[in-house]
């Protein structure tokens, strides 16, 4: 077997795992609640308990696992680490290569409602919208990528395994998308691959004060409450991170063994990130969200997602001065934790395309699918002008 070959794959769960899931969800301990007391102190047990009886009992893996498996996907070695990955070709010549990253919570299925519109933009009504050919892994260490297998896979190591899997699909210019996670990994693509990167196209990015007191004066009033939001975030939201970042593997043992504790540990992000204008089933479907919640628990990824964390955190590289990135980068700024500013941005980027919006939060791709595929097309259409 080549350490190049590429896999085709297909998701299949064995039933046993499927029944063991249930049993364990129908055997929940559950904890009692002070009353009166609401998502200010985590989630709610009587929300989680009748979203876990919901799992249990009504969601239907077996179609979710049907609507991926309509997709074409593979499996490759890179590093010596397995990388699963969605390919799924245009046919339009003028297609331009694209990868989508995810992030946490999240996986390539969180892309559903993009491919179509991206892949071919004339059944859904755009025919002179350009066109993508997708490349959606899923993380290393994450989903159906497996466990990680050895420590040192952050951030950088994530972006370099990324570019060799376009080098092998045989891809030499191509665009990236990412967000959360994806947003940290995409311009380091960028950095890393910029001879055949052509663009880099973002949301939900992290930018930091600069330090210096003319940018801090100019701010204006948006831009300070953005950044007082995020430092509400740091001190009051961050507690997910820092654990994951400290101490992963108690962490993940906890949610390795609970179906429950897993889908706590992620619908709170969900119930906080998504459009706080709308209720959270509102923003996205509840099956969307058991979707990912299921991935992780199928797959037992939470130590390797655990870890993931940790190794940004003691990446000594991660927040050392860096050189300006060259490649042109578009930022989408959404509502709910998007504390992105345009000045910050554009001391680390070479930012050439900037779109705030109103709606939609953390999750674009799952909440506003739509703003989100228009700002992809309109970021890479200026760019092949």
């Amino acid at each position: 077997m080549s350490s190049n070959e590429i896999r085709p794959f297909r998701i299949d769960i064995p039933q046993a795992d499927l029944d063991d899931l249930r049993q364990r969800l129908i055997r929940t301990r559950w904890i009692d609640e002070v009353p009166g007391v609401g998502w200010e102190r985590g989630v709610p047990t009587a929300y989680l308990r009748e979203l876990a009886t919901y799992w249990a009992e009504k969601f239907d893996w077996r179609a979710v696992e049907a609507k991926l498996n309509e997709y074409p996907q593979f499996t490759t070695t890179i590093d010596g680490q397995n990388l699963h990955f969605l390919h799924i070709r245009s046919e339009r010549a003028d297609a331009v290569p694209l990868v989508l990253i995810h992030g946490w919570p999240g996986t390539p299925a969180d892309f559903l409602d993009l491919i179509g519109p991206l892949t071919d933009p004339a059944a859904h009504g755009e025919p002179e919208a350009p066109a993508f050919h997708l490349v959606i892994p899923t993380l290393p260490g994450h989903g159906f990528s497996g466990p990680i297998t050895e420590t040192g896979w952050n951030d950088g190591t994530v972006a370099a395994a990324l570019g060799k899997l376009m080098a092998r699909l045989g891809y030499e210019r191509y665009g990236v998308q990412g967000g959360d996670h994806g947003a940290f990994v995409a311009p380091r693509l960028g950095r890393a691959d910029s001879e055949h990167v052509i663009g880099v196209h973002v949301n939900a990015l992290v930018t930091f004060p600069t330090g210096d007191p003319a940018d801090m004066a100019a701010l204006t009033e948006a831009e300070r409450q953005r950044l007082a939001a995020m430092k509400e975030f740091q001190d009051n939201g961050s507690a997910y991170m820092k654990l994951a970042g400290s101490r992963p593997n108690t962490l993940a043992q906890l949610l390795a063994d609970s179906p429950a504790g897993q889908l706590g540990w992620i619908v709170e992000k969900y119930h906080e990130w998504t459009d706080l204008s709308r209720e959270l089933e509102q923003a996205i479907d509840r099956d969307r969200v058991l979707t990912t919640v299921a991935i992780y628990w199928l797959t037992d990824t939470a130590r390797s997602v655990a870890n993931y964390y940790y190794e940004r955190f003691h990446d000594y590289t991660m927040f050392a001065p860096q050189p300006r990135g060259t490649v042109p980068t578009g930022v989408a700024v959404f509502t709910t934790a998007d504390f992105a500013i345009r000045r910050f941005a554009e001391k680390a980027h070479n930012v050439v395309h900037w779109s705030e919006f109103y709606s939609g939060g953390h999750f674009p791709a799952l909440e506003v699918p739509e703003l989100l595929v228009g700002d992809i097309r309109e970021f890479f259409a200026a760019l092949n002008r």
